[in-house]
């Protein structure tokens, strides 16, 4: 049973994930109960970007991840650029991490795309270089790290996201104010 459901899995992943799909070079043997081996193809999903591979990170990493301290070092030192995923109706109504660029989550990968001039424009802030620090912020994380994982695959190195979103950055806030 393992042994059929293997092999329907490794025709079915190159057809379904076309060019995303790299196949490893390692290869499992199976044992089923007549008794006889049987390899079994793993597959990575994967992505180029300009010639080179870029492997995907589908968990949140703690290594990408920021904390509302150093969130805040990084803004008042002004070494990153501040990325808010969210709709511009909920900025309106919940409000915004001062100094942070709104582009909406449907939006990041064309806007990592633009010209330095046209990313002004439209979004009113500065394009951020592939090198440059990025932090993408949203309501409670999920989204931010979409927008992580799209700007890794257009070839941006130094991305991070903070998982407690706009919730967490106003709990600490109001928390601040009344002390």
């Amino acid at each position: 049973m393992a042994l059929n459901n293997c092999l329907k899995v490794s025709r079915i992943i190159p057809r379904v994930l076309h060019k995303n799909v790299i196949p490893v070079c390692i290869t499992r043997t199976l044992m089923n109960s007549f008794g006889t081996h049987s390899p079994c193809v793993q597959y990575t999903p994967a992505v180029t970007c300009r010639r080179r591979i870029q492997w995907r990170n589908f968990s949140s990493s703690k290594e990408f991840d920021v904390s509302y301290e150093q969130l805040k070092k990084l803004l008042a030192a002004g070494t990153a650029s501040v990325i808010d995923v969210r709709e511009p109706w909920e900025l309106r109504e919940y409000g915004n991490i001062s100094g942070s660029i709104n582009v909406p989550l449907g939006q990041v990968s064309n806007a990592l795309q633009l010209s330095a001039e046209e990313f002004k424009e439209r979004y009113g802030g500065t394009m951020p270089s592939q090198t440059e620090n990025i932090v993408f912020t949203c309501l409670a994380g999920v989204r931010s790290k979409t927008a992580l994982d799209t700007a890794a695959s257009l070839g941006y190195s130094n991305v991070q996201h903070y998982p407690g979103g706009w919730q967490d950055w106003a709990k600490h806030e109001i928390l601040q104010a009344k002390e």
